[in-house]
């Protein structure tokens, strides 16, 4: 991932082509699409996230979000022009061996024993720290995070993130970046002011160390 001066940020779960506009507004650094997973409410195909992705500026990194993917669904990620895919569960040892797309590798609260199977894999690039419930909003103890060593690679933290406690967040985990979804909605999809409050409330706090190294 790019090294920042600031605390990265990324809007996941993008639905609709004007969604877009929103993250090209607020200088995003990441977009999220659900992908394959249809249990999500956020669930879309790969077409229609090829429409979104053709309104995004360009610095914006597309990232493809899967649940225990198979290799097929990746390497159909990787075809599409998405810059990371991003791994909930489990993830086949073919899909590191097999792909070449960067891999960002996502642990919940009950998981977090098993990072230490990927901190020395050259293709996990970096990690997603999330609550019980990807994509539930619900927060969880941020201070879980702090004891683990993740050898210098980025950290995006994730799980109940909101404008009202982002700033806090960043102030004690100081994580390369953080990840947002559910409190950046309205009633249908992604809602232009919520966009703009989160941002809005990362820009306004001095990150401090801004990577995740320990």
């Amino acid at each position: 991932m790019d090294v920042k001066s600031k605390t990265a940020i990324k809007i996941c779960g993008l639905t609709k082509v004007d969604e877009a506009a929103f993250l090209n507004e607020n200088g995003v650094d990441y977009a999220g699409f659900v992908l394959f997973y249809p249990k999500s409410k956020r669930c879309i195909d790969i077409e229609q996230a090829r429409l979104i992705m053709d309104r995004l500026d360009p610095g914006i990194k597309k990232v493809a979000v899967m649940v225990s993917p198979e290799l097929h669904q990746v390497i159909q990620a990787e075809a599409a022009g998405f810059d990371y895919v991003q791994i909930h569960g489990g993830l086949k040892a073919e899909i590191l061996d097999e792909t070449d797309i960067p891999v960002i590798k996502a642990f919940n609260v009950s998981d977090l024993d098993e990072l230490d199977k990927y901190v020395e894999n050259d293709r996990v690039h970096a990690f997603v720290f999330d609550s019980a419930v990807p994509g539930s909003g619900k927060s969880f103890d941020w201070a879980l995070t702090q004891k683990l060593d993740t050898k210098n690679k980025p950290v995006l933290l994730a799980g109940g993130l909101s404008p009202e406690n982002v700033a806090e967040a960043i102030r004690l985990i100081h994580p390369y970046g953080v990840d947002v979804s559910s409190a950046v909605e309205g009633e249908n999809g992604k809602d232009e002011a919520k966009v703009g409050a989160f941002v809005q409330a990362v820009r306004d706090v001095d990150g401090g160390n801004l990577f995740a190294g320990k």
